[in-house]
């Protein structure tokens, strides 16, 4: 481990890997358009070898996944520390700028060894929720002050084992933040995730570990105010020549349009088409504040767009224009962003429901469009672009959702995405699997015994 020291919790046994089995029955199977009885998925080397229907019992074997299974839920945007501030931000009123300052709180107390405890407890929670890939947006780069760790990846390399020791997959977005805003230093709070210059952020990059089964690298902007605009092409092009996806906080603010105009003349979203940061692998984070304009910059650069209804209406963002996105050419996939909840479900069904809220209309995305950007589209922003379906030569990355709870009990079969979608939540999730192996078994986490005392030790290490 690339820590100082172990951070796991006295109170954590850690059972054995599971073998991962040959084949798993489905009950029933979201195919991408449809919902198919009695399917078997035949798995070799972690992948799906073959997809065979018609059976309706299990085969001698095959391990039975009894609820509706879709290909794993992908969280498109996560900020793992910020699970330490799920209840605390909800004191009081405020806005998104004074959630912040306590959001600096806890990443000014955050080390290795505490995000490394932190961190595998949130993603445990996330395959608790279904979900077996996780994009983190990482921008705690150095110690209090800015001083580099001796290992300067320290803390990115404490994410990529937490999500090992969790189960599931990360896409690590190492992030460029080396401004308080177009142009600034950065604040004490700040000094932390600066390297500086977008050259020395991307030798830092450089040095990530590429190459490992459950992990990928990208990049991230933090935003055009925290980037100054000569720079934004240094990390763009770093994604570029690794045919990596880079990730960027657009417009989620309109204060940020504002400080943008007066800095730059133009829009966010234009000045990033300006230098060049726009493209298929680009995706836009909350994109909530765009005209007409950034929507067509966005779309007709087939730059995608991750919403986080979640967290955007926790923070009274607003709601941004996903219909209009989609219908212009953006692929859209979902986050949990501050993890105000953990719930791929919830992501989903939000963005439809708010639609409806801003419209008085229903209806502008069917079940299955809402799985497409929890699942396909969500892995395809990560740069899985080999996980997100249930065929052969995907990852065997799964997720079972009971048919049979309170929620979920009653409609049809046939019925079951409209029923997961728009019923269900991550209390409903069943069984997760990540390569062939049951991460999550019966409700219950395989890797981790306690992840409720995980998660409670880990958040008051780094309590103020």
């Amino acid at each position: 481990m690339p820590l100082t020291t172990q951070a796991t919790p006295t109170t954590q046994a850690t059972p054995a890997t599971p073998a991962a089995p040959t084949s798993y029955w489905l009950e029933h199977a979201w195919l991408g358009t449809y919902v198919e009885p009695g399917v078997t998925v035949d798995v070799a080397d972690g992948r799906i070898a073959a997809v065979r229907k018609g059976a309706p019992a299990p085969p001698p074997g095959a391990v039975a996944l009894y609820g509706l299974t879709i290909p794993g839920l992908a969280n498109a945007h996560s900020h793992a520390f910020h699970r330490a501030l799920r209840g605390t931000v909800q004191v009081g009123s405020g806005t998104f700028w004074t959630w912040r300052e306590v959001m600096y709180g806890v990443a000014d107390r955050l080390t290795p060894d505490t995000y490394y405890a932190l961190a595998r407890a949130v993603y445990a929670e996330m395959a608790l929720a279904g979900i077996t890939c996780v994009g983190e947006f990482h921008y705690l780069h150095h110690a209090p002050g800015g001083t580099p760790y001796s290992d300067p990846n320290a803390m990115g390399e404490a994410l990529i084992e937490a999500a090992a020791d969790a189960g599931i997959r990360i896409t690590l977005l190492d992030t460029a933040y080396l401004s308080s805003g177009f142009g600034a230093p950065p604040d004490r709070h700040q000094l932390r995730f600066s390297d500086g210059t977008a050259d020395r952020w991307a030798q830092r990059a450089d040095a990530l570990k590429d190459g490992r089964a459950h992990a990928r690298i990208g990049a991230a902007l933090h935003s055009v105010r925290a980037v100054p605009a000569g720079q934004l092409s240094t990390v763009a092009d770093w994604a570029r020549e690794r045919q990596a996806p880079l990730h960027v906080h657009l417009s989620e603010q309109t204060a940020e349009n504002d400080a943008c105009h007066e800095a730059h003349g133009c829009t966010p979203a234009q000045l990033l088409a300006d230098h060049g940061a726009l493209g298929p692998r680009t995706t836009a984070v909350h994109a909530t504040h765009l005209t007409e304009a950034d929507i067509g910059l966005l779309g007709d650069s087939t730059t995608g767009v991750c919403m986080c209804p979640t967290t955007e209406r926790d923070l009274a963002d607003g709601i941004g224009p996903a219909a209009r996105l989609q219908g212009r050419g953006s692929p859209l996939s979902l986050g949990s962003d501050s993890h105000a909840v953990i719930d791929l479900l919830e992501e989903a069904r939000a963005m439809e429901l708010d639609e409806r809220l801003r419209t008085r209309t229903r209806g502008h995305w069917t079940a299955a469009a809402l799985l497409r950007a929890a699942t396909t589209d969500g892995h395809t922003a990560l740069g899985w672009d080999d996980a997100g379906t249930i065929e052969a030569g995907a990852l065997a990355d799964l997720t079972t959702i009971a048919l049979d709870s309170v929620r979920t009990a009653g409609p049809l079969p046939r019925l079951a995405a409209e029923t997961a979608v728009f019923a269900a939540s991550a209390a409903d999730i069943r069984h997760t699997i990540v390569g062939g192996r049951q991460i999550v078994r019966d409700g219950v986490h395989t890797l981790l015994a306690d992840v409720p005392t995980a998660l409670a030790e880990s958040i008051a290490a780094v309590r103020g």
